[in-house]
């Protein structure tokens, strides 16, 4: 077997429309197949990878009270700079950011409307 690069994740949203928007807003993603998909799946990516949203009828609007002991997270990696960028962005729109130190990772984490877990990694050491 023989892969390039990892492609999308698909996750289940309770409300597809308020996802699109928070995933352009809060990350920058960029809608892509619209013209082919319509909204199913609604698929927001950077650079060739992207995260496919499914209206997942019945789904709470509210976030589920995550289980810290889940690892399950969407990751994506930026430079040194895009790390302490997206840091103030995310803190500066009142969303919650958690981080890491992994001696040669450092992350930032926090969540979307849905209670997904959302990691932005840069293995660019700190100045």
């Amino acid at each position: 077997m023989e892969l390039d690069t990892l492609d999308h994740v698909g996750i289940n949203v309770a409300d597809v429309e308020r996802s699109i928007r928070w995933y352009h807003d809060v990350l920058g993603l960029r809608r892509a197949h619209q013209d082919v998909w319509d909204s199913f799946p609604a698929v927001m990516e950077a650079n060739g990878t992207g995260v496919a949203l499914f209206q997942k009828d019945h789904a709470p609007l509210e976030p589920p009270i995550r289980d810290p002991d889940d690892m399950s997270h969407i990751g994506f990696r930026t430079s040194r700079d895009g790390l302490d960028r997206a840091r103030q962005e995310v803190r500066a729109r009142g969303i919650e950011v958690h981080e890491g130190d992994y001696t040669v990772a450092w992350s930032i984490y926090f969540l979307d409307p849905d209670g997904h877990e959302i990691e932005i990694t840069t293995y660019d050491p700190p100045r």
